[in-house]
């Protein structure tokens, strides 16, 4: 018997873990599981999109284009660039494979993302209020309906993502609780306390980000 039951435990692991693999393999939402490590100095959107990318190969989801869900502030005469534009049409799943959105409207209306949802590219929760270290903040320099915020870049987007100095920007809350003129909101609940990686800190964030398959 105790060979049968150890054959039957260890089948059931291998189950476990294709499952989980498959999830993985048809995700296309994950919040980073850490930040580039610069606070809010991401390389630009670019270097963003780069590490989402980075995160979903290393997660075996690394065949579809990711994009980070970040807004660029207009500077000069460089446009500005709307977080709901870079992200593809959907439907988004996480890495257990349920549902957060249907379409970008859905996203920006009544989505499904929670604390339990918001999963990083390897199905793990992020800490969030009450948890020690708190980090839900997340950056995504984006008003609630995903466009960018007018205004100064160094206020909004910490420099369209290239400064970890001076400066602030906007993030939500994946958790959907906390302060803020809009605590309850997971991209939209207010502005940093600085661009560094102990200033994100300070104000309960981590540097990270949401990626989004966009295809």
């Amino acid at each position: 018997m105790g060979t049968v039951r150890s054959a039957l435990a260890a089948f059931a692991l291998i189950v476990a873990a294709s499952l989980l693999l498959l999830a993985q393999n048809s995700m296309s939402f994950f919040l980073t599981s850490m930040g580039p490590g610069n606070g809010a100095d991401l390389g630009g959107l670019a270097g963003a999109d780069k590490h989402c990318q980075s995160l979903a190969a290393k997660a075996g989801a690394g065949n579809r284009t990711w994009r980070a869900y970040l807004s660029a502030t207009a500077s000069g005469s460089q446009p500005a660039v709307n977080a709901r534009d870079r992200i593809g049409k959907g439907p988004w799943y996480n890495a257990k494979g349920v549902r957060v959105a249907g379409s970008v409207a859905e996203l920006h209306g009544e989505n499904n993302l929670t604390k339990e949802t918001v999963l990083t590219e390897t199905g793990e929760v992020v800490s969030g209020r009450g948890d020690k270290p708190n980090r839900h903040d997340v950056l995504t320099g984006s008003q609630a309906d995903g466009t960018a915020l007018s205004g100064d870049a160094a206020t909004t987007t910490c420099g369209n993502w290239t400064s970890s100095g001076e400066g602030s920007a906007q993030v939500g809350h994946h958790d959907r609780v906390g302060g803020g003129p809009a605590p309850t909101s997971w991209n939209a609940s207010h502005a940093s306390k600085g661009c560094s990686q102990e200033n994100l800190r300070g104000t309960g964030g981590d540097g990270l980000f949401y990626c989004f398959a966009a295809n």
